[in-house]
């Protein structure tokens, strides 16, 4: 026998064992359908002899050359069923091997790509993949992708997400925790919390509320993959506001009575002397009993006011500040953070929402527009919608900054499906959103309620290659759509299994500091299996537009037809979540998918299996969820008309946007009128996007004229707009 070596895959020689050969061909036999297609081991034996006497006059040999002929062996013996499990572990370890490759291609180009151009370095609008963290967490995440790919997802799951059929979102997260969360921040802040490095006593001052606000959505992020929100900024912030003021009035009437000498001759009465934005006739009453002089009394009711105007203004633009410097998750991520504010209608929360309005719109030290927090304004008939409501000033307010800005967005609680769950006067029975469109309300396990919850994860289908698949046959389509919302629903349960194993020390500030609805009962050591039925598990779809071209050859903002169908299509998924939600008990929902990089992938994906289709595969991105074409040319009414009825099924979430040529800045009349109009259309949760201009040098962002008003250079960026938010 003159074999005395093998030459590996990778060009590395070792010596023959014939031991390899034998245990390869026991592993497939162990893998055989039936106890009748298994071998002996004396048949084991044999094939392994015929290998080795077929191969045994070559010197040396390669690792494939030896399996081909293993293959060949026990076809010629018979054994055709083991035969079979052999070249299935053959093509699954190539696979493999194969994924591996990937990796390190990924890996290499994480490490050696000089250009912020690499698709792979902007897949998540918040993190910097060229600082030192940020490649850290890049070359983690995709090492975790690789892990559950290759040895945790059923073949079932994985091939659907490989084939591009669904799309399963942070799957570098199945195995570790779930999407995100509201905050209700007046919750967390009474009594005090802990950051896991030390214990923050309850704040007492509207500073104090502003900066603990950010460290929250700091430390959240860190438990979770997804967005981190505020559901009712306003009325948090307004409680940080009386408590200043009741510090401030304390000092003035201090201060006064020693530069005019005299001793208090009474109380402060808090229950009458708070902040007002005009006259407090009893406050003056109080404070007149307290220092003897009405005259005096006014004077420190207005230094007071003043005060706490000016210490909240800084409170909230500081606020502004550390949201877009703020880093979670190693140094290397900005927390993908929403705020959600416009209900409260107190002097003290309406003084909130218009400082924070303020230090939006003036933006960031270059005067750039701030990224973060996505700030969502609640818009409600009767609190802010209509002249003569008490809040309607900051309504008109919001409108101006996101003309300037792009935000707030606005969310509509006048909308029948959000309208059913809003209770006067209680916040966490308005409608909140995620700053990117996700929404939580409805809860077959528990209160309804808007804060202390958030989703557990989402898959998308992808729905124009069902399209394309099914070459215009309806049947044949929602044949194919039914089989792959039950893998999706199916992949959800699956990942769920593990998740809800975990711990409560798992998930230090989300669990451990009652952040989530019922977490508060749970012992570190208990585990969160019980907790999670409050979440929702969303299956989302992407390019509806593209998937009725495929299917009738226009989409919905081309026929009544087309948009028949789309929403028939819609409709039939959340006929599906309902179900999900009746039979087992769990919040099932429907969602208008975000991300742009998924519809990104989603269509290379199409047109290298399909080629160029006209209206389907022919742009860079198929378009989100159930929007219109943001190529094709329709007014905005028309627009508003085909996409608001969308919004009730999407329950999972939902957006709208309309664009708006020219400077809105000039017209805010104009931007009010298109506000109202998605308003009254029951749109639940919309932006208008506008052109905006940026000065490349000092970031500067807004509408430039001639020059920016910052750095007066004359070279600009024009026309950069509001796009989806990545997660």
């Amino acid at each position: 026998m003159k074999l005395k070596s093998v030459v590996k895959r990778s060009g590395n020689t070792v010596d023959y064992d014939r031991r390899k050969i034998f245990n390869a061909i026991a592993g497939a036999n162990r893998d055989a359908s039936t106890p009748r297609d298994e071998l002996a081991p004396d048949d084991v034996e044999r094939v392994t002899t015929s290998v080795e006497s077929a191969i045994s006059e070559n010197e040396s040999i390669g690792v494939e050359e030896i399996q081909d002929q293993v293959e060949k062996e026990l076809m010629t013996h018979g054994f055709f069923d083991v035969a079979k499990q052999f070249i299935l572990y053959r093509e699954k370890h190539a696979q493999r091997r194969l994924a591996q490759k990937k990796l390190m291609d990924t890996y290499r180009d994480i490490f050696f790509a000089n250009s912020v151009d690499v698709d792979l370095k902007r897949d998540n609008a918040n993190i910097n993949t060229d600082a030192s963290m940020g490649i850290m967490l890049k070359l983690g995440a995709e090492g975790a992708k690789h892990f559950v790919d290759n040895y945790v997802l059923p073949e079932e799951y994985a091939t659907a997400d490989k084939e591009d059929w669904i799309h399963i979102h942070d799957k570098d997260f199945s195995l570790i925790t779930l999407n995100c969360c509201q905050i209700d921040l007046l919750k967390l802040f009474h009594g005090g919390f802990s950051t896991g490095h030390g214990f923050l006593r309850e704040p007492n001052s509207i500073r104090s509320y502003a900066s603990l606000a950010c460290i929250a959505i700091q430390s959240n992020q860190n438990d979770m993959f997804g967005g981190q929100s505020i559901n009712a900024f306003d009325y948090a912030m307004a409680e940080g506001v009386r408590k200043s003021f009741k510090k401030i009035i304390k000092a003035e009437i201090r201060r006064a009575c020693e530069f005019c000498e005299v001793t208090p001759a009474a109380e402060i009465n808090f229950d009458v002397c708070t902040y007002s934005e005009g006259e407090n006739p009893a406050a003056i009453k109080n404070l007149t009993e307290i220092v003897g002089s009405e005259k005096l009394a006014k004077k420190i009711y207005r230094q007071a006011c003043l005060d706490v105007e000016e210490e909240t203004h800084q409170a909230m633009e500081a606020l502004i500040h550390n949201f877009n410097t703020l880093h979670s998750r190693a140094g290397a991520q900005v927390p993908f953070s929403s705020i959600n504010y416009g209900m409260d209608t107190s002097p003290e929360g309406r003084l909130a929402i218009r400082e924070v309005l303020n230090a939006i719109e003036a933006g960031l030290g270059n005067g750039e527009t701030p990224i973060f927090p996505i700030s969502v304004f609640q818009l409600k008939d009767g609190v802010n919608y209509n002249v003569g409501d008490p809040n309607y000033d900051l309504f008109r307010q919001a409108c101006k900054v996101s003309a300037k800005r792009l935000f707030p967005n606005f969310v509509n609680l006048d909308a029948p499906y959000n309208l059913q769950y809003y209770k006067k006067g209680d916040y966490n029975s308005y409608i909140a959103t995620m700053g990117c469109r996700t929404r939580v309300m409805a809860n077959v396990n528990g209160p309804e309620e808007s804060g202390s919850r958030g989703n557990f994860a989402f898959v998308t289908i992808n729905l124009p290659k069902l399209a394309l698949e099914a070459k215009g046959d309806l049947e044949e389509f929602f044949r194919l759509y039914d089989k792959y919302i039950k893998i999706c629903h199916d992949y959800l349960l699956f990942r769920l299994k593990t998740i809800e194993e975990k711990h409560v020390y798992n998930f230090p500030f989300l669990m451990g500091q009652g952040v989530w609805m019922g977490s508060d009962k749970l012992k570190p050591t208990d585990k969160i299996k019980d907790v999670l039925k409050h979440a929702s598990y969303s299956i989302g779809f992407c390019g509806l537009a593209e998937c009725l071209v495929a299917l009738i050859g226009k989409h919905h903002g081309q026929s009544a037809e087309a948009q028949e169908l789309g929403l028939k299509i819609v409709k039939h998924l959340r006929e599906k979540t309902d179900e999900y939600t009746k039979l087992e008990r769990r919040n099932w929902t429907t969602f208008g998918t975000p991300a742009e990089s998924t519809a990104g992938q989603f269509q290379r994906a199409n047109r290298k299996k399909y080629g160029s289709i006209k209206g389907v595969t022919d742009r860079d991105y198929m378009t989100n969820s159930s929007h219109v074409p943001v190529y094709f040319p329709i007014c905005a009414h028309d627009k508003i008309q085909i996409e608001a009825p969308y919004h009730a099924l999407e329950n999972a979430g939902h957006i709208a946007y309309i664009e708006m040529d020219g400077d809105p800045t000039k017209n805010i009349s104009a931007f009010e009128a298109v506000v109202r109009a998605m308003h009254d259309a029951d749109m639940g949760y919309f932006s208008i996007n506008h052109p905006v201009d940026r000065d490349p040098v000092c970031g500067y962002t807004g509408i430039i004229a001639n020059e920016c008003p910052h750095c007066h250079r004359k070279e600009i960026e024009r026309g950069i707009f509001h796009i989806d938010r990545l997660k």
